[in-house]
C-alpha cells in the first residue's frame, strides 16, 4: 500500500480555497486535512489511500446525518451548507458504484457463499464489503443484500 498522493492535492486545494476566500471549500477541507492528521498520528505513519477514503466516507456519513437532523429541525441553512460541503467531499473520493453494480456484486457473493437466507446475511456482507469499500455507501449495499435474501 502507498502513501495518499491524494493528500497533497487535499493541502494544495485547502490553499486554494483559502487565498480565493471560499469558506465552505476551506472548512471543509481543514476538517478533513484535520481528520487525516489525527488518524496518521494515532497511528504513527502515514495513511494509505483505503484509510483517506475511510476518512472521507466518514465525513460523508456526518453530513448526511445532519441533514436529516436540520430537515427535522427545520432549518434548511443548515441543509444546504450540509449539502454544499457534501459535494465538495465527492471530488476526492474514487468513482462510486451504480446500483446495477452493486446488485451484480450482490449476486456474485451470494452465489459465492451460496446463502439462501436473510439469515446468512453477515457471511455475504464479509465477503462483498471489502470488495464495495469507498465506492458504496454500506447502507446500501446491505438493503440491496437483505433484499435479495428475502427474495430466495
Amino acid at each position: 500500500m502507498k502513501p495518499v498522493d491524494n493528500q497533497k492535492q487535499i493541502e494544495k486545494d485547502f490553499k486554494d480555497a483559502f487565498r480565493a476566500g471560499d469558506e465552505v471549500r476551506k472548512r471543509t477541507l481543514r476538517m478533513v486535512l484535520a481528520s487525516i492528521k489525527l488518524d496518521e498520528v494515532d497511528k504513527g505513519r502515514p495513511l494509505v489511500e483505503e484509510e483517506v477514503s475511510a476518512i472521507f466516507q466518514k465525513e460523508l456519513k456526518s453530513r448526511r446525518e445532519s441533514i436529516a437532523d436540520a430537515k427535522q429541525a427545520g432549518r434548511p441553512d443548515i441543509v444546504a451548507e450540509a449539502e454544499s460541503e457534501i459535494s465538495i467531499l465527492k471530488e476526492y473520493l474514487p468513482h462510486q458504484l451504480t446500483q446495477d453494480e452493486i446488485n451484480i456484486l450482490a449476486n456474485e457473493a451470494i452465489s459465492e457463499v451460496g446463502a439462501s437466507s436473510p439469515q446468512e446475511m453477515g457471511n455475504v456482507m464479509k465477503v462483498l464489503m471489502p470488495r464495495v469499500k469507498g465506492r458504496a455507501d454500506g447502507s446500501v449495499v446491505s438493503q440491496t443484500v437483505r433484499k435479495f435474501l428475502t427474495e430466495k
